[in-house]
């Protein structure tokens, strides 16, 4: 069992969220009970996670995307309805936007980086005066097979692949989520792959202009890798049992 308020204000330190820029209510977003044994980690915000985490019996749930985005919000209609679903609970809701994207160690594109076994990791992609993706080098070259074949095994992605690279990348560089208009980006760094969530109607010929490669492993998938390992980060460090609860979502 662990305090509310310690596991908190670890998160809040260790994603430096004071540090970064971000349009996300980061940290704590709805507050529940004061004691935690069971805390339930996804990757969005829904009544669908909040339902599955309370049939778990999870006293708190640590999502990427949270529920409170910049400005306020009137609690009315299906926005009511997952509110309730955690107050009725007395269910803890965390959120950890871009802090989770970019982190070096548990960040979404950090990991999936390591799933590659990348070396050489340095932050990479320029957003809103920040730096929040990473790139590498691969251990050996690899065909776009082998590394979708990856990502659909760790991330249970299906991956969209506009191949207008080399056959073999040895570089390549991870920006998870709705970031497709930063292949210019992967592009100016001179690498041969440029991983994503979700594509745009412009990248293909974007990416055929560059002459790079881009993967797009979904906004959802892509987006899991970090939330997994904040999950393992929290069991390990507060001695709770964690649970990844996947709500699917093909976009």
């Amino acid at each position: 069992m662990a305090e509310r308020d310690d596991i908190i204000r670890f998160l809040d330190g260790y994603l430096a969220v004071k540090d970064v820029k971000d349009r996300s209510t980061n940290g704590l977003q709805v507050e529940g009970g004061a004691k935690v044994s069971k805390a339930a980690f996804g990757v969005s915000a829904s009544r669908a996670l909040f339902e599955a985490a309370g049939r778990w019996g999870a006293q708190m749930v640590v999502v990427h995307h949270g529920m409170l985005w910049g400005k306020s919000q009137v609690f009315k209609g299906p926005f009511k309805a997952r509110v309730q679903a955690l107050l009725q609970r007395d269910m803890t809701l965390l959120a950890y936007h871009l802090p989770l994207d970019l982190h070096p160690e548990v960040g979404n594109n950090s990991q999936i980086l390591r799933y590659f076994r990348a070396r050489q990791l340095k932050p990479f992609g320029m957003y809103d005066g920040q730096s929040i993706g990473f790139k590498g080098v691969l251990p050996k070259p690899l065909s776009l097979l082998e590394v979708c074949a990856v990502l659909k095994e760790r991330l249970d992605s299906s991956p969209l692949v506009h191949p207008f690279g080399p056959a073999k990348v040895k570089t390549l560089g991870v920006i998870s989520g709705g970031a497709s208009d930063m292949v210019d980006q992967a592009a100016g760094a001179g690498l041969d792959l440029y991983v994503t969530g979700e594509p745009n109607e412009p990248l293909q010929e974007a990416c055929r202009e560059h002459g790079i490669n881009c993967v797009c492993a979904g906004h959802y998938d892509s987006e899991k890798a970090g939330v997994l390992a904040l999950a393992d980060l929290v069991r390990r460090r507060f001695r709770v049992e964690t649970r990844f609860i996947d709500v699917p979502n093909p976009t």
